[in-house]
């Protein structure tokens, strides 16, 4: 008799985590994304089998899950600061250069010994 279990978890980075999760899924394993829902269904033959998978599964999506939280959050705190250094106003480049800047006097040594 084959045992399944199904978990549906919400994420708002759903195919992220569903991606990240991807390559430790066996062949017992199936995994759909909905909008922000994962629902990965686990078929095994054991009962024992069946709660190490999901055991496994649980950790693996834990990490994903904090993995792709970590990662938004650096996105959003580098674009942040890439605002606030765009906001900066005394720049050179942000300021045309003053006429007041120049010299337009030459000085010249006509002298020849």
């Amino acid at each position: 008799m084959t045992r399944r279990a199904r978990l549906r978890t919400e994420s708002t980075r759903a195919s992220v985590v569903a991606a990240a999760l991807a390559p430790d899924n066996t062949p017992e394993m199936e995994t759909t994304v909905d909008d922000e829902t994962i629902e990965t269904t686990i078929a095994r033959e054991t009962t024992g089998g069946l709660r190490t998978t999901v055991d496994d599964y649980v950790v693996n999506l834990s990490v994903a899950e904090r993995i792709a939280q970590t990662a938004e959050r650096r996105v959003t705190d580098r674009e942040a600061d890439h605002d606030a250094d765009r906001g900066e106003t005394n720049r050179a480049i942000d300021q045309p250069r003053s006429t007041d800047d120049v010299d337009d006097t030459q000085n010249t040594n006509d002298t020849n010994p």
